[in-house]
């Protein structure tokens, strides 16, 4: 567990906060290669993406705030206090009215951006992991993992969820992509899917 990678003075670079920037890097070129298959403008996932992160990241942050008032305003600008499903229904709304502003197919680029938020997550749940929070119940297991300085800590053994989350998506990325996708002949129905799945996956998990 690598909650903090290395300083640069006074400054912290932190697994998680890399991770982020890295997962909304690679849901980019996810997407930029599924709106080349779908006969989207590619350059136009350049300014979708600066209004995903936005939109996320408040979408994230305003969640979190809402299910723990007391932590407002002193959390307000904190690194901490992400709420995932927060931050795709926020990503979603800054998508949806980036894309209406700039009449391109809504339900094209949200198939697109289903298996791109699918593979996105994996590799921000790695995030979670580094930073040794949203692990699972305790567990006799042999891959089961303590995080003596996850948030909060713990030095019983429990299950790696983040891991199994991550496993889940890359596997719901590769159902999408070659699955599901082939067999769709109309537009927008794929980011329905994706929720479908991905709502299994966490209940599951």
């Amino acid at each position: 567990m690598y909650p903090e990678l290395f300083h640069i003075g006074g400054f912290t670079v932190n697994s998680f906060g890399v991770m982020l920037a890295l997962a909304f890097l690679v849901a980019g070129a996810v997407a930029y290669w599924q709106f080349k298959k779908r006969a989207v403008k590619p350059d136009f996932i350049y300014g979708l993406l600066i209004a995903a992160v936005i939109g996320g990241l408040l979408g994230a942050k305003i969640h979190y705030l809402i299910i723990h008032p007391y932590e407002w305003p002193q959390n307000l600008l904190s690194g901490g206090g992400l709420v995932w499903f927060g931050g795709l229904f926020g990503a979603v709304v800054a998508v949806v009215i980036v894309t209406m502003l700039s009449r391109q197919r809504l339900a094209a680029v949200m198939d697109a951006g289903a298996p791109a938020v699918a593979v996105g997550y994996a590799v921000g749940r790695i995030g979670c992991f580094l930073r040794g929070d949203d692990y699972g119940i305790p567990t006799d297991l042999p891959w089961g993992m303590s995080f003596p300085e996850g948030v909060p800590p713990t030095t019983v053994e429990v299950h790696p969820t983040q891991l199994y989350e991550s496993a889940a998506s890359l596997v719901i990325f590769v159902l999408i992509v070659w699955v599901i996708s082939p067999r769709f002949k109309r537009e927008g129905g794929l980011i329905f899917a994706y929720l479908l799945l991905a709502g299994v996956e966490r209940f599951l998990v």
